[in-house]
């Protein structure tokens, strides 16, 4: 039906545009409505490259007075675009926004948003309390936002198997929503990397299965990750599979002290221009 509903917007748009073929700003309550529209279109096909264009028109629109529940619509959309494209600070923005608006339009999906929202600050890796905002604190307690404060607490320490068990114990409540699973890899690989840098950072070499049991997942899944990590350079060493270890290398240790000798050569240098000065003025 999206052929038959792009056409139908086509001819509704014509309608709010001057006679130059521009939006008529006079008409902006009605160009929000047809943006809104268009935008929920867009983020369905999942053409991300419309839906920028088309968020972009909408929020250019200043001459309205929308009701809520159409800005809610713009700015959840808008948000979720902008988590697409590993945008958090902006995304929060527009989820906030959208938050408020379904708040005062007395709409259930504020609860959608602030889970959004929370989400968002998540994969940011931002410690903020949300919760301090006066308009959301009257939703702290709500059971779905509960679940999802749950799961970001034990993100944020790095509490692994409690993250796993919340993600189980609450599967309707998290799980459950398309938008939220297509992250929860993404949150899953993070704290499983904070909690292996955490823990081979005392050693030099550590087994595979000593890993595994730490991040409670497969060997055959700890060696994808470590393998991830050393090509991205975020670890230095290499996997020794015949007996099951990962070996780090001393390049830390190397590059320390090539930063004191560095600090070292600066103060020299500065030390000898202290000492040239003093003899010229003498």
């Amino acid at each position: 039906e999206f052929h038959r509903l792009q056409r139908i917007l086509r001819e509704l748009h014509k309608s709010c545009m001057t006679e130059g073929g521009q939006d008529d700003q006079k008409k902006g309550t009605q160009l929000l409505e047809l943006y809104s529209l268009e935008i929920q279109m867009h983020t369905e096909k999942k053409d991300n490259k419309k839906l920028r264009a088309t968020y972009e028109q909408a929020i250019k629109v200043k001459s309205a007075i929308p009701h809520p529940l159409i800005m809610g619509v713009i700015h959840e959309c808008g948000g979720k675009m902008h988590m697409q494209e590993r945008d958090w600070e902006s995304a929060s923005k527009c989820l906030f926004d959208a938050f408020k608006n379904y708040d005062e339009a007395g709409n259930q999906k504020r609860i959608q948003c602030l889970k959004y929202l929370i989400l968002g600050k998540m994969l940011s890796m931002e410690e903020t309390d949300i919760f301090e905002a006066p308009e959301v604190k009257p939703y702290k307690q709500d059971p779905e936002i509960t679940a999802m404060n749950d799961l970001m607490m034990a993100y944020q320490h790095n509490e692994i198997k409690n993250f796993e068990k919340i993600l189980k114990q609450n599967q309707k409540k998290i799980m459950e929503d398309l938008f939220i699973r297509n992250y929860i890899q993404d949150l899953l690989k993070n704290i499983r990397t904070q909690v292996l840098v955490k823990t081979i950072k005392p050693y030099t070499r550590i087994k595979i299965p000593s890993i595994a049991a730490e991040l409670n997942i497969p060997e055959v899944d700890v060696e994808a990750l470590l393998v991830s990590l050393i090509l991205d350079r975020k670890i230095e060493g290499r996997i020794d599979q015949v007996n099951h270890l990962l070996i780090l290398d001393a390049a830390d240790d190397k590059k320390a002290k090539y930063e004191a000798l560095d600090q070292w050569r600066d103060k020299l240098a500065s030390l000898q221009m202290t000492v040239v000065n003093k003899i010229g003025l003498t």
